[in-house]
């Protein structure tokens, strides 16, 4: 018998955060609970859409509609050459719930507040789609994001690649870590203009961080995708396939960590 609470921390990785959808599809056929769920950048994305009720293959078709052009477009600020505000009408219209306190999975968006450089968690109650925008707004390609507490926030990335404090805060007992990031190498391809070289740039930074941080997960699930470019989203079922290869590999060890037989 399951009674300690079970976190899923999901990091952050542009296009590479498909694989997370791969993992969560393999923990739902083994009848794995998720009790809470929190996420970076992308995998604030994946892990909110399932905290609202949708199951991995749902998950999946939705990402199917996307493209840079319907989650980024200008920005009319100084800080930032592209804004991702099409990014929290996607969620909006794609989302089954729209607010923290209706969703049936306790969720935790991460976000770094650029003036203080603090890890900042939202969850509880409040709009998703805001929230999940902020945890997906990397430091100079995408404006910071004013939280109603008046907070400048970033990508959460920046401060959490892999958010397992924020889902140890949120109650879990133990802790399930996905990490699309430290798995994924060097192989990033040749930038070939100045927005590429600047968002590849923002996106080595976090991988370091992920690589150096302490994970404090009681199991880390690292799908193989180094061969995959973090902006490749044509690359959706394959990445998908290897959150689900990943994730067959530590199955027997989580459920031996639960307790289920």
């Amino acid at each position: 018998m399951i009674t300690k609470k079970i976190g899923i921390a999901l990091s952050g990785g542009a296009a590479r955060g498909f694989a997370h959808v791969g993992v969560l599809k393999v923990l739902q056929e083994h009848g794995i609970p998720i009790d809470m769920i929190a996420g970076s950048s992308a995998g604030s994305i994946v892990a909110g859409a399932f905290a609202a009720g949708m199951t991995p293959d749902e998950i999946a078709e939705m990402g199917r509609k996307v493209k840079w052009m319907k989650i980024s477009g200008p920005s009319f600020s100084r800080m930032g050459l592209l804004s991702n505000s099409r990014l929290e009408t996607f969620i909006t219209r794609n989302f089954p719930v729209h607010r923290f306190e209706d969703l049936p999975v306790p969720f935790g968006a991460v976000a770094c507040d650029i003036e203080t450089g603090d890890e900042v968690v939202l969850t509880g109650e409040g709009d998703l789609a805001p929230a999940i925008r902020a945890s997906c707004a990397i430091p100079g390609v995408f404006t910071p994001v004013e939280d109603a507490a008046g907070r400048t926030l970033v990508d959460g990335g920046v401060v959490a690649p892999v958010p397992t404090r924020a889902v140890r805060e949120m109650g879990a007992e133990i802790i399930i870590a996905v990490d699309v990031l430290a798995g994924g190498g060097t192989n990033l391809g040749k930038p070939k203009t100045l927005l590429g070289v600047i968002f590849q740039s923002a996106m080595m930074l976090i991988r370091t961080a992920s690589k150096l941080q302490d994970y404090h997960a009681d199991v880390t699930i690292l799908p193989k995708v180094s061969h995959i470019r973090i902006d490749d989203l044509s690359k959706m079922d394959e990445l998908i396939a290897a959150g689900e290869a990943a994730a067959r590999e530590k199955i027997e060890e989580i459920k031996a960590l639960i307790g289920q037989p």
